[in-house]
């Protein structure tokens, strides 16, 4: 990795400026959704300035850059959804002052790389749609991968409240980001302020007899419900531990989550046959935790493989937990069958 200290610098910079257009965005739900006439078109605007901007910046302080993000402009082109391409540079000139539609549509398009290269960044520029318009959790997601493993992690976290005696659904002032380089540990700070002070966080390991909770999605199609119940009982059938209340929020703001020691793992266990999960939605969140001293494997203990695509092809769901807990997980997953 040549400077990495200009990478990462870059990459906080880029998810600060996408956290704080995509708060404005949620603030304004009512207005975007009555100029818009959809009542899910701020997520879709708060999506394509996102990546707008992170784009923007990352370009801007690196010069050419590979992006592989979530995001194309092909809908934004459309003269049909002009007035969806007004609301995105109006919230992108927010943290861009010059912005226009030429200019954004540019920018997102810088996303449209590919994963033909040893390094690459991938972005999720909203994690978390519905979460977004429930007014509670979601995540802006950049990573940067190298050969086939994510080696920086940033991650803002417009809402996730820094004192974690607070519920989730209760929307933090000034938000969290999280930032990672392999080897130098995570970091956390204000998600509205670049050049706020950064706190070390280090995880934990679970000592035998503590309560185990486990982070889940609110969304239940997002993993399989029954298969974590099931995970939980065998846990406490034999004798390892007592499943605490599972702790519910949308986005990778579960690997912080795990990764700051709210909760001792994150499981994402597959709903159906087949279903492969996208490296965006996993890249900077997985740096974070591993960083942080968790593990990140998927269900049959693998290392997550990011070298193959968009797609983490090789790999069958996400155990994201200390190294404790992460062993239980392995073992309950493989004595029910879980992983065949």
């Amino acid at each position: 990795m040549s400077n990495p200290a200009k990478l990462i610098d870059a990459a906080r910079e880029a998810v600060v400026a996408a956290s704080i257009v995509c708060r404005e965005v949620q603030d304004n739900l009512n207005e975007i959704r009555q100029i818009t006439k959809d009542d899910k078109s701020p997520v879709t605007v708060a999506d394509y300035a996102s990546q707008a901007v992170v784009a923007m910046v990352l370009q801007q302080h690196l010069g050419h850059i590979h992006l592989v993000a979530e995001e194309s402009s092909t809908f934004l082109r459309d003269e049909d959804n002009a007035v969806v391409l007004d609301a995105v540079v109006a919230a992108a000139r927010g943290v861009w002052d010059n912005a226009d539609a030429d200019k954004i549509l540019a920018a997102i398009d810088i996303g449209a790389g590919d994963t033909d290269h040893h390094s690459f960044w991938t972005l999720d520029p909203i994690d978390g749609t519905k979460g977004f318009l429930r007014n509670q959790q979601y995540a802006v997601a950049l990573g940067y991968i190298e050969g086939d493993a994510p080696t920086i992690g940033v991650m803002g976290c417009p809402n996730l409240p820094v004192n974690m005696s607070r519920p989730f659904d209760d929307r933090d002032e000034h938000g969290c980001l999280y930032y990672a380089l392999k080897g130098e540990g995570v970091y956390e700070s204000r998600c509205d302020d670049g050049k706020a002070s950064s706190i070390r966080i280090t995880r934990l390991d679970h000592a035998e007899g503590e309560e185990i909770t486990v982070c889940g999605s609110v969304e239940k199609a997002h993993t399989n419900i029954s298969d974590m119940d099931r995970i939980l009982t065998w846990i406490e059938e034999n004798g390892f531990g007592n499943a605490g209340e599972p702790a519910r929020l949308d986005s990778q703001c579960k690997y912080a989550v795990v990764a700051r020691g709210q909760a001792d793992a994150y499981l994402r266990l597959p709903t159906r046959a087949g279903y492969v999960e996208r490296i965006w939605d996993h890249a900077a969140g997985a740096c974070i935790a591993c960083e942080s001293g968790a593990f990140v494997t998927d269900i049959n203990g693998r290392n997550l493989d990011f070298s193959h695509g968009r797609g983490l092809e090789k790999n069958k769901g996400i155990v994201c937990a200390p190294p404790r807990v992460h062993g239980l997980m392995l073992k309950a997953i493989e004595a029910l069958g879980i992983a065949q």
